[in-house]
């Protein structure tokens, strides 16, 4: 094949389409799948918030402790 020739397309069969009830089966799995995985990081994130929360009101009160004469 030389540049001076033509590309000809490539004949490909046509491939059936998916049905409805496959995709929803594939989501369903995907959404299983995925969906325990974000309950547990949404769950350590809240976790974490709530421990820096406390810390930082635990450091306040110190502050507070230490800046007020005895």
């Amino acid at each position: 094949m030389t540049t001076a020739e033509p590309v000809h397309p490539v004949q490909v069969g046509t491939i059936p389409g998916v049905r409805a009830s496959a995709l929803a089966a594939w989501q369903l799995v995907e959404d299983a799948r995925y969906r325990t995985g974000r309950r547990q990081q949404d769950e350590r994130r809240r976790l974490l918030a709530q421990r820096t929360v406390a810390d930082r009101r635990a450091a306040r009160d110190v502050e507070r402790e230490m800046s007020t004469p005895s």
